[in-house]
């Protein structure tokens, strides 16, 4: 496992038991995002880095029962809070990286990636992966509950001109790994980039 992986693994496994009670508000951002990525019955959709999977309920409701949910995380510890949670009635979870996801080539509809960008050890080879995995024409939504500037000052930080987040960083990077920025919200309250898979 590289270093940047042990590290993402680490910060999460610390945080996983809690990790619910430290953000109870949220469900009604993670329904209103589902909601822009315009899922259908029957869609199959993956939630990458699912965490203790907060967005699988509303995704779960926008596919119906005839549709697919998987959610994908690299720690054990969140999967198993998503699992005492009752999520795992909603997808499919698995213990994998989305840097070499198990999934077949153009097998989904679409991609949803709550706090997913910034703990992607290689942005650009891991967009592409995501991409691999979606139909052309699919979409992607990159989800924030918050958005940048109120992030950084809950970590009593000021956000930098290279944070991969900013639409002037993040438009460019999706386009190199095969998606096309359709709308990008920045807000407060939220922060939502969505992205269609090119042909």
């Amino acid at each position: 496992m590289s270093d940047d992986h042990t590290r993402v693994q680490e910060f999460f496994t610390t945080r996983a038991a809690d990790w619910d009670r430290r953000f109870p508000d949220d469900g009604p951002a993670y329904a209103a995002a589902v909601t822009e990525l315009g899922l259908r019955e029957g869609d199959r959709v993956l939630d990458a880095g699912c965490g203790t999977g907060r967005a699988l309920p509303p995704l779960r409701a926008a596919v119906g029962a005839s549709g697919a949910v998987v959610g994908v995380d690299l720690t054990p510890a969140m999967l198993e809070a998503a699992v005492r949670a009752g999520r795992h009635r909603d997808g499919r979870l698995l213990l994998a990286d989305v840097a070499a996801l198990p999934l077949r080539s153009g097998s989904l509809d679409a991609v949803f990636g709550a706090g997913l960008i910034s703990h992607l050890p290689q942005p650009a080879a891991n967009l592409r992966e995501l991409a691999r995995v979606v139909r052309p024409g699919g979409m992607l939504a990159l989800f924030h509950p918050i958005g940048r500037a109120a992030l950084a000052a809950r970590h009593g930080r000021k956000i930098t001109a290279d944070d991969l987040r900013a639409e002037a960083n993040l438009r460019p990077l999706l386009a190199g790994s095969g998606w096309r920025m359709t709308s990008y919200v920045d807000e407060d309250t939220r922060y939502l980039a969505l992205a269609v898979r090119e042909a």
